[in-house]
């Protein structure tokens, strides 16, 4: 099947010289056993890591090593990966199986991030680090115009609460477990609660903090279950 991606690159903003790399980087592996996009995408995870690692530590120069971790895990994950993927339409341009194709797999978190992954593993390959660094910087800005601590996990207990609403009726409820150490090195574990079920529980630093965390492990926990 030919596929034009033509409109596709003029989202990343980099023209591919070679139609068969960027046409394995969006094969999903039930489509093709052999040339799927499976290798780009661990080639593409770890140049997402080191180029917005080095991206958190050039923004953000006094922030200590505890910080730029977090900064990088709320933005080097699955869900991270599938909102930029939504910025390029990524989803019309993956060759899927037909079984893929009844099952929405286009509209799959995994599936659209696994592919986001492969791109960036594919523009690598052929273009170097400057071409991925300009388009990975460039998709996580405008998908991402704030980029610090508070606005980025904020997100996650504004999205659990979206998807509990949109798939139970009912929003997450959260509590506190236990506090820990002297007050000025206080740490808290959070629990969040959805119809009197423990979803997942985390600690932070502070109750939101720790809030947040929880929140990310439990909208991880419902995705794969609703998959």
């Amino acid at each position: 099947m030919k596929k034009s991606f033509e409109k596709l690159e003029q989202c990343l903003g980099y023209k591919f010289k070679s139609a068969q790399l960027i046409t394995q980087a969006l094969t999903h592996k039930g489509y093709a056993k052999v040339k799927n996009n499976e290798r780009l995408e661990f080639l593409g995870d770890a140049v997402l890591d080191l180029i917005v690692g080095e991206y958190l530590y050039m923004k953000f120069p006094t922030k200590p090593e505890g910080e730029l971790s977090k900064l990088r895990a709320s933005l080097v994950n699955d869900k991270s990966f599938k909102n930029m993927a939504l910025k390029l339409n990524l989803g019309n341009y993956i060759l899927l199986s037909a079984a893929e194709e009844n099952n929405k797999g286009r509209l799959k978190a995994s599936l659209l991030s696994n592919a986001f992954e492969a791109l960036i593993g594919a523009i690598y390959l052929e273009g170097g680090i400057k071409n991925a660094k300009r388009v990975i910087i460039t998709l996580l800005e405008n998908t991402y115009p704030k980029i610090d601590m508070q606005t980025l996990f904020k997100d996650y207990k504004t999205l659990l609460q979206e998807f509990t609403q949109a798939h139970f009726g009912v929003t997450p409820i959260y509590t506190l477990l236990h506090s820990f150490g002297p007050d000025h090195e206080k740490e808290f574990e959070m629990a969040v609660l959805l119809k009197n079920r423990e979803l997942a529980k985390a600690r932070g630093n502070t109750k939101k903090e720790a809030e947040q965390s929880a929140a990310k492990n439990a909208l991880d926990i419902l995705e794969k279950e609703t998959h």
